[in-house]
């Protein structure tokens, strides 16, 4: 009996420490992990919400970047144009700079042309003077026969 006895008592003290440590001890660490549950929850959750606002910031800087390719783009392709125009310009104003300036020229060398007929004209005449004059033996007056000359300086 006197092991009944003590068996007895062991069970009763395994009774008691039972009942004490589900009354006060496995609330407490049931407190503690529900607690620790929803720290790791709210983590979790915390770092679902983290990484959805990192893929959308990765979203928005991209097409922010693709605009400001978009954008970059279109500036060269506009200044491209611009200097296409501007050389086009250019090349307009230069051909009609050189279409004035072989106009000039070529008026240059018509009146030169004009001024050296009249000097050959006069200087014909004066051979045809002075020749007429040797053939006749005579001075030939220049006054006198001024309708004459101009006739034949016409003719020339």
């Amino acid at each position: 009996m006197d092991i009944n006895m003590s068996l007895i008592g062991q069970m009763i003290t395994f009774a008691v420490l039972v009942w004490v440590s589900m009354k006060f001890v496995f609330p407490s660490l049931n407190a503690a992990l529900d607690e620790r549950a929803k720290r790791i929850a709210d983590g979790l959750a915390a770092a679902d919400q983290g990484q959805a606002a990192m893929v959308m910031a990765e979203k928005r800087a991209s097409e922010a970047l693709a605009g400001a390719r978009e954008e970059a783009s279109q500036r060269v392709a506009d200044a491209e144009k611009r200097a296409q125009l501007v050389a086009e310009e250019i090349k307009a104003n230069a051909q009609a700079e050189a279409d004035r300036i072989i106009a000039q020229a070529k008026a240059d060398a018509d009146q030169q042309l004009a001024k050296a007929r009249e000097a050959l004209r006069a200087q014909v005449a004066d051979l045809a003077v002075k020749g007429a004059e040797q053939i006749l033996k005579r001075e030939v007056n220049a006054s006198a026969h001024a309708d004459l000359l101009s006739r034949l300086s016409v003719e020339l």
